[in-house]
This record gives C-alpha cells, structure tokens and sequence, in this order.
C-alpha cells in the first residue's frame, strides 16, 4: 500500500485562507434562548400557564433576535460574489 503524499490537503491551510469572523453575542443569544425555554417548560409543568405563555413568547423574540444577528454578521463580514475583485 502506497502512502499518500502531498496531493492531499492541508487542513490548516485551508482553514488560514478563510478565517471565520466569529461573533460572541451569538453563543450568548443561544443560550439566554435556551435558559427562556427551559424556564418557560418548568412553568407549564408546574401549572403556571400564563407565565408559561409570556416566556415562550419571550423565547421567540430572543429567538428571532438572535437569528438577525447571525445574518446580520454574516452579510456585514461576508463576501460579496457579485462585486467586481
């Protein structure tokens, strides 16, 4: 069996040509989204429907908000194929 050379990809090397800007408030919304969720199911177990309702709204507004941002960093640092190098 032959060994496989340089013909293959260097993975660090790909990863350096690209580097991701990475935005903290996303991990941050995630999980503000999960804490809102995991709350709001603890009040519908317990009997409390309308905080329960009240906190499921809540999760879709940090939710969304947490989305927008992601889309928002994505088209702020993204490339753009249409424009002329």
């Amino acid at each position: 069996m032959e060994k496989m050379g340089s013909d293959e990809p260097n993975f660090e090397e790909f990863f350096e040509e690209k580097k991701r800007v990475r935005n903290p408030l996303v991990p941050v919304g995630a999980l503000m989204t999960a804490g809102v969720l995991t709350a709001g199911l603890i009040s519908f177990r317990r009997g409390n429907s309308q905080l329960g309702q009240v906190l499921m709204r809540a999760r879709v507004v940090v939710q969304g908000a947490t989305v927008a941002l992601m889309v928002g960093t994505a088209y702020y640092y993204g490339e753009n194929p249409w424009k002329s190098k």
